[in-house]
């Protein structure tokens, strides 16, 4: 199944040229995949999320860029789970016009959950895999 967020693109998102800058599609994405954990009850401080897992860091990023953005406004980043493993899960995702007629980028992303105390590749949770079920398997 996959998740759609819309997100904001702003004024100082955009480069000389009028056209979100490269580098802040991995930004949007962030947004998207951060404002669904925040809906299930995880935040970065342990104290308070609702998971143990907190320690989560990107080990890859892979875009490619189909069509620029141009200009402010909304788009939405739709994204999904493609695997799962022990301690590291992969996102895949897509950037698409407000209303879904273009794939603006595509891409995935590697996400690996480490201990606090070594910072090291450490199992996920059954919370945060019971949590993440709806997000695993690629798009119809």
């Amino acid at each position: 199944m996959t998740e759609i967020r819309t997100v904001q693109i702003h004024f100082d998102d955009l480069d000389a040229m009028g056209l979100l800058h490269n580098s802040r599609y991995a930004l949007l994405v962030e947004r998207a995949v951060s404002a669904f954990w925040a809906d299930q009850g995880w935040t970065f401080d342990p104290a308070t999320s609702r998971f143990k897992d907190v320690y989560l860091a990107v080990r890859e990023f892979k875009i490619t860029y189909n069509v620029p953005i141009m200009g402010a406004g909304e788009v939405l980043v739709e994204f999904w789970m493609d695997r799962m493993g022990r301690t590291s899960g992969v996102y895949g995702f897509r950037v698409l016009s407000a209303d879904r007629s273009v794939v603006h980028a595509d891409g995935y992303r590697v996400n690996v959950n480490l201990d606090p105390a070594t910072l090291r590749p450490a199992p996920f949770s059954p919370e945060i895999r019971e949590a993440a079920t709806p997000l695993l398997g690629a798009p119809a």
